[in-house]
């Protein structure tokens, strides 16, 4: 985790978030910042990595039982959500084809929560389609939820 958020504050020095600017900040980052390239692949492999412990994790915790601590198993649970949610919104942050969908894609299976879905997709998009605000709300929360991660660690470490 560590090493993730260490990365990512370095990217986050060269990162442009704006759907005009997100992508050619990425190539600016990959070839023309001192190791960018090394720093980019470190922060996007780790956090296959990150998820790879994770999951070893819940399968040491289930093979000992240690859904039996229903506080600790939570908790565990809170932080695998908060990580798979981080980690979308990272594959966002590039904004290419794929990105741009992604988040359409993603955003959009939120509409389908009776009475309340449209109107959570347009406050998450900030309007009625993906545009600037969209980005920016990505790159802020992507940069906050690994500091709720480690709060959420501490507290998971706390109950055992």
């Amino acid at each position: 985790l560590l090493i993730q958020m260490i990365s990512g504050i370095f990217l986050a020095m060269h990162y442009t978030e704006d759907i005009n600017m997100a992508f050619s900040s990425i190539i600016h980052i990959s070839r023309d910042v001192n190791n960018g390239w090394l720093i980019q692949n470190l922060h996007a492999n780790g956090a296959s990595m990150f998820f790879i412990c994770i999951y070893i994790h819940i399968a040491r915790g289930l093979y000992y039982g240690s859904y039996m601590y229903k506080n600790t198993w939570l908790i565990g649970v809170m932080i695998l959500l908060t990580t798979m949610l981080t980690a979308f919104l990272g594959y966002v942050l590039p904004w290419g084809q794929m990105s741009l969908w992604g988040a359409t894609v993603i955003t959009n299976l939120l509409s389908a929560i009776p009475y309340i879905g449209t109107t959570l997709v347009t406050w998450i998009w900030g309007g009625f389609s993906i545009s600037n605000s969209t980005l920016t709300r990505f790159f802020t929360f992507h940069f906050l939820f690994p500091f709720v991660i480690l709060a959420l660690t501490a507290l998971h470490i706390l109950f055992l």
